[in-house]
């Protein structure tokens, strides 16, 4: 028997909070990794703060013969060790888990879809979904068009108003791969229905770029080729593989990272004002730049001038001795695999002409950092000659220390005129007094009310694949040396004389 809404909070349809309508969500490859720590913590805080619709379940699907039950204690497990809530009350997940089911079975066989069917008609009736799904892809991609198919088949992908898909990345491998995933999607759904997900696009500080640029009278006009010099992109890690040797081999840093995440971040960066705050509008400025985005090689187009690629030797995590990774477990000893790039593109439009934008990305560096930078021109004339100031720079740091920061020149105190570089400091955390939600928690919330804005479209993945094409052609050519650096350092010093070419230098973070 149902409780009453006044024994579960988690139930109270008033406070959902954008107003999600019912729903079941259906996870595919639910016995992996991000099924555990990812969603179902995300989908368990978003309960606790009462957002989620009132009538709502999940259903994982996997090859694993498992129990409601079995599923449920699993889970349990990941929420203690992911969930923000990690410490709510236990009545809360026992509330949240009544609405868990479990199926088994081969993604390939047409009666696992048909049992999923009837397994869903009764979810309807004992948690008042009403008919609506949201499929999440969480398979190897290879599985993608095998699923799709089997949905459609049997009937569950008809109706674009209670039907929505959501795909991991990759999509795809190549511009190739992913103008066929494209026209698989599109053949068995609407556009409407498709949420391409891509979680650094779910963290706050990415969304705060739009209300920074869009919302503040003082930025916007200096966001320009004519008061900015350069503008650096990283994302750095310091971990290795971490047992994922199979699909890195495969990936490697560019498909793995580049065409993804970076690229998104680049688009929010370069966009034009949209027309209004919606999905359209939104996605097609960052359509416009990509289709301007080229690599800037110079003339002659020599792929050396704006592409590092680099792969990490043994060196020091901290304190810790870590191998190579070609030493690393089920990599081949003589692997060509990239596992950092640094990039140099131009964005041909009247507001970015002239400003080169460097991207850099891989495994083993130094910190564990996102940021955005933004470099100012130099002041047109020096006032003060026996000082050598700093650039300017208005940074966006993603992760771990989300916020914005601002440095500028500052007298020293004294008789003289020292100059000296100071930051002026917004951190989320300080300023707002409230933990920062995770990414899939504001993503997974977007799917249920049907927000498109902050997932990819179908002709945005195929341009950021056409614009890293030159790329991955060129290192197949092996036009581009595989440059080695130590494991702990920022990367090769091929990267270092990338940037410094242009007479800028990267910030050390």
């Amino acid at each position: 028997m149902m409780r009453s809404l006044a024994e579960n909070p988690l139930r109270d349809s008033s406070r959902s909070e954008r107003g999600a309508a019912p729903v079941v969500m259906v996870i595919f490859g639910a016995s992996g990794d991000l099924t555990a720590r990812k969603l179902i913590p995300a989908l368990f805080d978003l309960g606790c703060e009462r957002r989620l619709p009132s009538q709502f379940a999940v259903v994982g699907l996997s090859r694993s013969p498992l129990s409601h039950e079995a599923f449920r204690e699993r889970l349990k497990a990941g929420v203690h060790s992911f969930a923000r809530h990690d410490d709510a009350p236990p009545q809360m997940w026992e509330n949240f888990s009544k609405g868990i089911f479990y199926h088994s079975g081969d993604l390939k066989d047409p009666q696992t879809y048909e049992k999923l069917k009837a397994l869903l008609a009764q979810v309807d009736k004992e948690r008042g979904t009403a008919g609506r799904r949201l499929f999440y892809l969480s398979t190897s991609p290879n599985y993608f068009p095998i699923i799709l198919e089997q949905l459609s088949q049997a009937g569950m992908l008809e109706d674009p108003e209670t039907s929505k898909v959501i795909i991991e990345k990759p999509f795809g491998t190549d511009l190739e791969t992913a103008q066929a995933l494209n026209q698989k999607v599109l053949s068995v759904a609407k556009e409407r229905q498709v949420y391409r997900i891509d979680h650094y696009l779910g963290k706050e500080t990415v969304q705060n770029l739009l209300v920074f640029r869009f919302g503040n009278a003082i930025f916007e006009p200096l966001w320009n080729r004519n008061h900015l010099s350069h503008i650096q992109i990283t994302v750095s890690e310091t971990v290795g593989l971490e047992g994922r040797a199979g699909y890195y081999e495969e990936a490697g840093v560019l498909k793995d990272m580049v065409q993804n995440h970076l690229m998104q971040l680049l688009c929010l960066v370069c966009m034009e004002p949209p027309v209004a705050f919606d999905a359209k509008s939104v996605r097609d400025e960052k359509v416009k730049v990509l289709k301007a985005l080229r690599l800037d090689s110079g003339v002659g187009g020599d792929l050396s001038r704006s592409v590092v690629r680099g792969q990490y030797a043994s060196g020091w995590a901290g304190s810790l001795r870590v191998p190579g990774y070609r030493e690393e477990p089920d990599v081949q000893v003589d692997s060509s695999t990239a596992t950092y790039v640094a990039l140099k593109f131009a964005v041909d439009n009247w507001r970015w002409k002239g400003v080169p934008i460097y991207l850099r990305t891989g495994k083993r560096l130094t910190k564990r950092v996102s940021e955005i930078a933004l470099q100012f021109k130099d002041v047109p004339q020096q006032l003060f000659p026996d000082e050598a100031p700093s650039p300017n720079v208005l940074a966006l740091r993603i992760q771990p220390d989300q916020g914005v920061s601002l440095r500028f020149e500052a007298k020293r105190p004294g008789p003289k005129i020292q100059m000296q570089p100071v930051n002026m400091d917004f951190r989320y955390g300080s300023a707002f007094g409230m933990e920062t939600p995770e990414a899939y928690e504001r993503l997974l919330l977007d799917c249920m009310v049907g927000d498109q804005t902050l997932f990819t479209r179908a002709d945005e993945v195929e341009e950021a694949w056409r614009v890293v094409a030159p790329v991955l052609q060129g290192w197949e050519e092996n036009r581009v040396p595989l440059s080695i650096y130590q494991a702990g350092s920022w990367g090769p010093e091929e990267s270092d004389r990338l940037i410094q070419q242009d007479g800028f230098r990267w910030r050390r973070l």
